[in-house]
């Protein structure tokens, strides 16, 4: 079980520098992922927001060691081969530790509806799935050409590829338990499940990694990913509450650093204390086991 942690860059955190400072300081407390979501805008108070290949980036010249990522890019509101120059300009900044997490984007209004592009679900699963083809084929650093329904790319060469081989991971995430977005994490690298009544529990992931499981026809490295609180009590002795998942199939545990968790809502601005709070909790370091 690897321990990584997921925030939003708003607020405080939409600094690129204070962002960097973060990543920094999880390193230092040993986490070993620092994922951050990517959002154009997210909530009807408008918070300040970071770009978070900016961000990332920043994090990269900051850090030499935690695996950085975003969970998740919604794939099909960025031109895919943009999101390629991104990506492996970002690996090689990091010197090999980008993973990217992908999926539709939720909520659809805020990540497409309020600029005026499609929000129809099959629409924007059609794009991921042309854009996750076109990601590879360019990463390949072959020549290559795409015709699709939503892209066409003439020959081209991309270079530079990225540091990692075969490829960046590719995380999918997607909401449990909605089947496509199973059948899509098969095919890649990482499946993070979202269930927001309750969260994913046991069962949950008993499930889907028998489903998962039985999809897969590459003989590659496989992770499920978790996103979880472990409780304030148990944090010095988490056994408890994290070694089930792992015996369940889970490989990543990534903890939830976000205002909601310690009272935010929509009707209030963001406050010095959340941040205040989120600082404390990242310098905490991961769970004990």
């Amino acid at each position: 079980m690897k321990f990584g942690l997921t925030l939003p860059p708003f607020g405080d955190y939409a600094d690129p520098v204070y962002l960097a400072g973060a990543a920094q300081a999880a390193e230092t407390a040993g986490w070993e992922g620092f994922f951050i979501w990517d959002h154009v805008f997210f909530d009807p108070s408008f918070h300040p927001n970071l770009d978070p290949w900016i961000g990332l980036a920043a994090a990269a010249c900051q850090t030499t060691q935690i695996r950085l990522g975003t969970l998740i890019t919604p794939v099909a509101r960025r031109r895919p081969w943009i999101l390629a120059r991104q990506t492996v300009s970002l690996d090689r900044l990091s010197r090999g530790r980008l993973t990217l997490g992908v999926g539709l984007g939720d909520p659809v209004q805020w990540d497409y509806g309020f600029m005026g592009e499609e929000t129809d679900k099959k629409h924007r699963a059609g794009k991921l799935d042309e854009g996750l083809s076109i990601l590879t084929g360019l990463w390949s650093g072959e020549m290559f050409q795409f015709q699709g329904t939503h892209y066409q790319l003439q020959p081209v060469k991309f270079l530079p590829t990225p540091l990692q081989s075969p490829r960046i991971p590719i995380w999918v995430g997607g909401n449990w338990p909605n089947q496509p977005p199973m059948r899509r994490a098969a095919r890649w690298d990482g499946y993070y499940p979202l269930k927001w009544e309750g969260g994913m529990q046991l069962d949950d992931w008993r499930e889907a990694v028998r489903m998962i499981q039985q999809q897969r026809t590459a003989d590659t490295p496989f992770d499920f990913v978790h996103g979880g609180r472990v409780s304030d009590q148990a944090w010095s002795h988490a056994e408890s509450e994290v070694m089930p998942y792992a015996a369940a199939g889970v490989t990543w545990w990534i903890e939830d650093v976000s205002p909601w968790r310690f009272g935010h809502s929509w009707e209030i601005p963001w406050e010095p204390q959340f941040t205040r709070q989120m600082d404390d909790l990242i310098r905490r370091g991961p769970p004990k086991l």
